[in-house]
């Protein structure tokens, strides 16, 4: 564990809607966002491109999407990965058991993530980390398929999502036992995965906050998380937005866009962030042991 306290801000969904790309662009210009994950696939991806070249400071990586979007390939090229719609399913669960047994579905999946990390290589910009939506990298074939494109992207840090009880806890002061029942969940899914990666040469973080309470990290939220913040490399990721949009990709009812948005523009959290000296980063910066980007 280091022994010092470095933050990564992370905007998941980058590129799926104008509100999500602005959003963006504003909260790194004017804020404390210093990375952003950028889903290939999604509508406004381009849109987000051509705002990730504007900003040189953010770490853009890479956010893998088998679930809740549609690929990259030709939905022909993957039937057994989409639906009627031509989109990736919903449920995880049911998702991820089929995936794991089916030979079929797993070569559709590696051609798909091929083809993102493609797609990605494609813009020109430099691979700062590598996460899933919806964490399904956690997924043992799709964390093969990092592992194997991962050297020829000079082994990009890749999210482990534990989030740990205590911290949680104690800035929030709320819902225990769901903290907890999703502190257990996430250790038995990642126990091993942390070793696969330190075998694998491929950094990551050592602690992520935002995973119970997703789509609300509101400006409060930020304080007291601050103020409890564990030493080693912390990632907080959110979903910031301008304004809600409609369509099948729009964030659901119980979060909050804007607010996050508003978090990451606060005055209050850059202070704090000031006053606790965190040194925030993007996620090669600090796992490479690059310099950090000033708050």
């Amino acid at each position: 564990m280091r022994e010092d306290r470095k933050l990564i801000v992370t905007a998941d969904d980058f590129g799926l809607s104008l509100p999500v790309n602005e959003a963006v662009e504003r909260a790194h210009r004017q804020g404390i966002l210093s990375a952003a994950s950028l889903m290939v696939g999604a509508h406004a991806a381009e849109d987000a491109v051509e705002r990730a070249r504007r900003l040189p400071s953010l770490g853009v990586g890479l956010h893998l999407t088998l679930l809740d979007g549609r690929p990259v390939l030709p939905p022909e090229d993957v039937p057994d990965l989409v639906g009627p719609d031509g989109r990736f399913p919903t449920d995880p669960f049911r998702f991820g058991v089929t995936l794991y047994f089916s030979p079929e579905m797993q070569r559709q999946a590696n051609a798909e993530i091929n083809a993102q990390f493609e797609h990605f290589f494609a813009t020109g910009l430099k691979m700062d980390h590598v996460n899933g939506h919806r964490h399904f990298h956690l997924h043992p074939v799709v964390l093969r398929a990092i592992a194997r494109m991962a050297p020829r992207f000079d082994r990009p840090p890749v999210r482990v999502p534990l989030e740990p009880f205590g911290p949680s806890f104690r800035a929030n002061r709320d819902r225990a036992f769901g903290r907890l029942a999703s502190w257990f969940f996430y250790f038995l899914q990642t126990r091993g995965i942390r070793r696969q990666l330190i075998d694998g040469g491929i950094p990551s973080n050592d602690h992520v906050f935002g995973l119970y309470d997703s789509g609300a990290m509101t400006e409060d939220r930020f304080l007291r998380l601050l103020d409890h913040l564990p030493y080693g490399v912390s990632e907080i990721y959110c979903h910031p937005a301008t304004r809600r949009w409609e369509g099948p990709d729009n964030p659901p009812s119980s979060h909050r866009p804007e607010e996050e948005l508003g978090a990451l523009l606060s005055p209050a959290v850059k202070t704090k962030i000031d006053e606790l000296s965190l040194k925030l980063s993007s996620h090669r910066s600090v796992l490479d042991g690059a310099a950090e980007r000033p708050v």
